[in-house]
């Protein structure tokens, strides 16, 4: 059975994520760092010819999706599935105000509490199945082909859970970091995970190297 071949990718670096601040459905921009990153990611991605690239619409992805996409002569698809959980009363507030201002919420919100949603917001189930029905939909449209979804750190951490047969509100023990690349296979109902948490074109004497060879 033919496979579709993955690479989800999280949105580079935002003045927001430097501040720990939640964002999810907030339109955040990228920084400077993220831009670059986003550089980065195009340019490690350039030799890897892509069917397509599916991004969230929220702008830290789109840009990091269309500098992918442009090196690979293509356009980013926008899909608002792939937004990262809405955090609705929280969306704006640090880690340290949502403790100081929300302890009740803090605590469902630390421990993972699966039916848990804050006011305005998303549980993580209802974000889990979100993220996988666009994820097996996308997927399904692609068999034998390799395509990049661009997304959000909830979003991937929905994903790895689904690879890895992990629990909701199982601890997380892997990375999440901006502009990582992630590879999966789908196949029909399986999800494998190949590779998780690839930085190695963000090193900074790795892309010094790669811009004096280009």
């Amino acid at each position: 059975m033919q496979a579709t071949r993955l690479t989800v990718l999280r949105h580079g670096e935002t003045a927001w994520n430097q501040d720990t601040r939640i964002q999810g459905h907030t339109d955040i921009d990228l920084n400077d760092t993220g831009r670059w990153q986003a550089a980065q990611l195009a340019r490690a991605l350039a030799d890897e010819p892509l069917a397509a690239v599916y991004s969230s619409d929220l702008r830290r992805a789109f840009d990091t999706a269309e500098a992918v996409a442009r090196a690979q002569g293509l356009r980013a698809t926008p899909n608002t599935g792939l937004r990262e959980r809405c955090f609705g009363m929280l969306e704006g507030l640090t880690w340290a105000e949502i403790e100081e201002r929300h302890p009740v919420e803090a605590v469902a919100w630390r421990t993972r509490v699966p039916e848990w949603a804050p006011a305005g917001g998303e549980s993580l189930v209802v974000l889990r199945d979100r993220v996988m029905t666009v994820l097996n939909d996308l997927a399904a449209r692609h068999v034998g082909e390799h395509i990049a979804l661009v997304a959000h750190g909830g979003v991937l951490d929905a994903i790895y859970r689904a690879a890895t047969g992990l629990e909701l509100q199982a601890p997380r023990s892997w990375l999440l970091k901006n502009a990582a690349i992630n590879r999966l296979l789908w196949t029909p109902g399986s999800l494998t995970l190949v590779g998780w948490g690839d930085v190695a074109h963000l090193d900074s004497e790795n892309a010094l190297l790669d811009e004096k060879t280009t």
